[in-house]
């Protein structure tokens, strides 16, 4: 009996010991032999997901000596690639090419060929995420002439900084686009000649901030469409209606906001309502702009809760988009949400390669964005310019008002597609240029296959570009002889017509022609202090001896009399310099 009883404890022992383990060992690398940092790695008989370290190695804990492992990361052919345990593995993958890889690869929002990649770290604010940015620095001209940027029409920047000042906190410097800022206002608008979409205007002027540079002003105007004429829109309202919507900021704002779009419809408009959340479906088939009190109910009724499954909800949408496609139409999804995605995909490169692959449908994206506290900034950004679509942050009513009423052919009729500019500046004139704004993400700048892809403009949209500028001696010689007859540089624009694949190119030479800049039109003036602004919020470098007083004194004298968004401007930066004014004192205070 006593020996039965110590078998069976000897068995019990034995099946309650652990399984044998085994550690797989090994290293990412890439064609050239550049390490991969990472690289996600499914392993197969458990399902569990690993990622390759900063030196693109990896070590993971295995039950058996033998395993399937699959290697991922976006712009390369995914791995897979059979284990075992005794031996080290070595891992290199092939970066994508053509089609596929121009998908997944990051987009920039400026390009200028070697220009040098640098470092920046990444700012946290509760549970709200930014795409960590790189401030442009000055480019030698002789050595890069020539600079490109992606255009849209992207205006969620500013009402992003107006919300955290609002609420006294300071803003996160990668929530500052300072092109996106200058978008918000619509600034200088010069309708083009008849028959054509875009007017371009250049000035020169002397750099509020810097004395010993100067200010070129690119001033791009897209033609205004006749609101009677256009042709009839079938629209997605793609709503978030998770659990974490339920505050007053977020889906019953998202609701007033809709109901303002609604009652711009026309009877050959046609809406359909698509929700995702505790659940995901089609509350509203294609229904008729003339039906507004059958719209307007459906969305009246909505309620939030559950989790956030964006993915479903986006290949719903999209779904609904194509079944529904009006050829020569206005077809668009106008996803609303505060972006907080957790079933599903949920990183910036998979819902890039997501909203990637519906581009080409001829269905466009308008991205509504809400919320504090968990707000995905990168994330609806990602969206936005890789769904041919435009990018705006609802902070409260007047502000959806904005948006969906008074910039209602801005924000939903695009009049060109992919629209990118190139500007060659002329050595002679030029000693020195840098691009205020469009900045781009740390993570891009790394990709050496990174691109410009060109953005949507809306109908009657303003836009200016701003470059500082370091005179050559010969440029300053001209402005005192007085000298006009020369070439500062030429711009080149390349778009599509909405539903063309054909490429249309718009020459545009700026002549140098110097403007003192009290002489200034008063929008360009003011467009300064928005950008100062903007620069004082990033903490820029470029910025020496100015302050808060500088940026209202110049708001003051060139703000628009009655122009009330241009008078809260104002407000906010006065708001901004006491609440900036304070932190620092209290650091002072404290020693630091």
């Amino acid at each position: 009996m006593k020996t039965a009883c110590h078998i069976i404890l000897l068995l019990h022992f034995c099946l309650s010991l652990p399984a044998q383990q085994y550690y797989v060992r090994g290293e990412v690398k890439d064609e050239a032999g550049n390490v991969l940092q990472n690289v996600t790695i499914l392993q197969h008989k458990t399902g569990y997901m690993f990622r390759s370290g900063s030196t693109g190695t990896f070590g993971i804990v295995a039950n058996q000596l033998t395993d399937t492992f699959t290697f991922s990361m976006e712009g390369y052919r995914t791995e897979k690639v059979p284990v075992n345990a005794e031996n080290y593995l070595s891992v290199r993958l092939k970066i994508l090419t053509g089609a596929a890889s121009r998908q997944r690869r990051g987009k920039l929002s400026s390009f200028t060929k070697d220009l040098e990649k640098q470092e920046q770290k990444s700012w946290l604010t509760g549970d709200e995420t930014y795409a960590s940015l790189v401030e442009n620095h000055f480019v030698n001209t002789k050595k890069n002439p020539n600079t490109g940027m992606s255009l849209n029409v992207d205006r969620a920047s500013y009402s992003n900084i107006r919300r955290f000042i609002t609420l006294n906190s300071l803003v996160p410097p990668d929530a500052v686009r300072i092109e996106e800022m200058l978008n918000y206002f619509n600034l200088g608008y010069h309708p083009p000649e008849a028959n054509n979409i875009f007017n371009i205007k250049t000035t020169l002027t002397g750099c509020p901030w810097n004395p010993e540079n100067q200010l070129m002003y690119i001033n791009l105007s897209s033609a205004r469409l006749d609101l009677d004429t256009l042709p009839p829109s079938h629209l997605v309202f793609l709503i978030d209606v998770s659990g974490s919507m339920d505050m007053p900021t977020r889906l019953p704002l998202l609701q007033s906001a809709f109901r303002l779009l609604v009652n711009n419809l026309r009877e050959k408009d046609t809406v359909s309502v698509v929700v995702y959340g505790g659940i995901t479906g089609i509350m509203l088939n294609a229904t008729s702009g003339k039906e507004k009190e059958k719209i307007l109910k459906v969305i009246d009724e909505l309620e939030p809760g559950g989790t956030t499954p964006g993915e479903s909800g986006i290949k719903l949408a999209y779904s609904v988009a194509r079944n529904h496609f009006i050829k020569g139409g206005n077809n668009r999804v106008i996803l609303a949400t505060d972006g907080d995605f957790n079933v599903g995909l949920r990183t910036e490169a998979e819902l890039d390669e997501l909203i990637s692959s519906q581009k080409e449908s001829g269905i466009y994206l308008t991205c509504l964005g809400v919320g504090m506290g968990n707000y995905k900034d990168s994330k609806i950004q990602t969206l936005s310019q890789k769904g041919n679509g435009n990018f705006a942050y609802l902070d409260n009513f007047k502000e959806a008002e904005k948006v969906l009423l008074k910039e209602f052919t801005q924000t939903l009729y695009a009049v060109a597609d992919n629209v990118y500019m190139d500007v060659v500046f002329n050595p002679e004139y030029v000693k020195e240029y840098r691009l205020v704004g469009f900045d781009n993400k740390v993570g891009v700048l790394r990709d050496s296959l990174s691109y410009v892809e060109g953005g949507e403009i809306g109908s009657g949209h303003s836009m200016l570009a701003i470059f500082e500028i370091t005179p050559t001696e010969l440029n300053k010689g001209a402005i005192k002889d007085n000298f006009t007859t020369g070439k500062l540089g030429d711009i080149h624009l390349q778009y599509q017509r909405p539903g063309n694949e054909k490429k249309e190119l718009f020459n545009y030479s700026s002549r140098f022609e110097y403007v003192p800049f009290p002489e200034l039109e008063k929008c360009y003036q003011f467009s300064a202090a928005v950008s100062m602004f903007g620069s004082l919020l990033r903490n820029s470098t470029f910025l020496k001896n100015i302050g808060w007083n500088e940026v209202i004194s110049l708001a003051e004298h060139s703000a628009g009399e009655n122009d009330l968004l241009q008078k809260e401007f104002i407000s906010l930066v006065q708001q901004a310099k006491n609440l900036y004014s304070k932190v620092k004192k209290k650091k002072g205070n404290n020693g630091e």
